[in-house]
């Protein structure tokens, strides 16, 4: 289907396609979603942090945020608890198997990277990198 499009609705149809499949594929190999990933990862590098921050650090809805956090709770990789001067404030923490999963969630995260840029080299990584970035900037703009 793509080998017969203009070259810009290639890239557009190869763009749609990695986003569809990058997320399962990574779920799938390191046994959490990139967003959670995220999540545990900024909550690794604080003692403690509000939801509304934590949410506007990795830039997600708060239904999402609650909805992640949720998850994360249940399986004991982080607890939550009212802020005691305010309780609309609800305060985040990487609990003791947070911490020590996280470390193994990347590794698999590495290995994930290492095997989806397998064949290119460190020039092509960086220009790659670069186009992305420059893709990123103009859909921003939009």
């Amino acid at each position: 289907m793509t080998g017969h499009l203009p070259e810009e609705e290639r890239v557009f149809e190869l763009l749609q396609g990695l986003n569809k499949a990058v997320t399962p594929k990574f779920e799938r190999c390191a046994g959490i979603s990139p967003t959670r990933l995220r999540l545990l990862h900024e909550l690794f590098q604080v003692d403690e942090i509000s939801q509304i921050s934590l949410q506007k650090q990795v830039d997600i809805d708060a239904a999402a945020v609650t909805r992640h956090l949720k998850s994360l709770e249940d399986s004991g990789m982080i607890s939550r608890r009212n802020n005691p001067a305010d309780n609309r404030v609800t305060l985040v923490t990487l609990t003791g198997q947070g911490r020590e999963k996280i470390r193994s969630y990347r590794e698999e995260k590495s290995r994930f990277i290492s095997s989806l840029l397998s064949g290119f080299n460190e020039q092509e990584r960086i220009t790659l990198a670069d186009m992305l970035a420059r893709l990123q900037h103009n859909i921003n703009l939009l």
